[in-house]
């Protein structure tokens, strides 16, 4: 009996991540607004009714999707090393570990962005939109983490984290468009570069008492 819940549930994983891959297809086609549960069966091999076994709505797909590439952005930030006394460090290899990860696939910073749909999280409840800003948060903490080890508060650590956060979107986003080339330069250099002067910057204020979010 436990060996046939197995197979079952193995059945129903893969028929799953089936319909995941051809909603991912769609939405980022035709946005959340442009796809339907029709198109995204035709492409799964379903009908429309079999989806529904899974998913009560595409805004229940497209949240799945996201907090599956959230999952998987975690597993990576969580991998990169840690310098055991040296967040300095820590952060550095935290910090290009979601750099790497949206750099090597594109289509997760489009998801994770809501590009699809025009940069705003249309259909999706105000529960889940929330829920998966805390997931994203909770991906990015260990940088946060490393900020604080260096010797910053969590209000500045918080500050450094979301610019490092910001900057680093701006230039995915440019070598995503391919922007970047109108400057002959690198995304990933330019990002290593932050992430350098951002370490010499915490050091340096954060050996000083009352400056730069209340360290001391």
């Amino acid at each position: 009996m436990h060996a046939k819940l197995q197979r079952r549930q193995a059945l129903t994983d893969a028929r799953r991540a089936l319909v995941l891959d051809a909603a991912r297809a769609v939405f980022l086609e035709a946005g959340i607004e442009g796809a339907s549960i029709r198109e995204i069966a035709r492409r799964a091999g379903y009908t429309p009714g079999a989806i529904y076994s899974y998913f009560d709505s595409k805004e229940a797909i497209y949240g799945a999707l996201l907090d599956e590439s959230i999952q998987r952005l975690q597993t990576a930030v969580a991998d990169a090393p840690e310098s055991e006394g040296r967040p300095d460090q820590t952060l550095a290899a935290k910090a290009q570990a979601w750099f790497d990860f949206y750099a090597a696939n594109p289509r997760e910073l489009d998801l994770g962005f809501y590009l699809v749909q025009g940069m705003r999280p249309r259909g999706l409840t105000s529960e889940l939109d929330h829920e998966l800003n805390d997931h994203l948060h909770q991906a990015l903490r260990p940088c946060e983490d490393a900020l604080q080890a260096m010797g910053l508060d969590a209000d500045g650590a918080l500050r450094e984290n979301t610019s490092l956060f910001a900057h680093g979107v701006g230039l995915l986003l440019m070598q995503h468009t391919g922007r970047i080339r109108m400057f002959r330069q690198s995304a990933d250099a330019l990002f290593k570069a932050y992430v350098a002067q951002l370490v010499e910057r915490v050091a340096a204020q954060a050996a000083k008492p009352g400056l730069f979010g209340g360290t001391v």
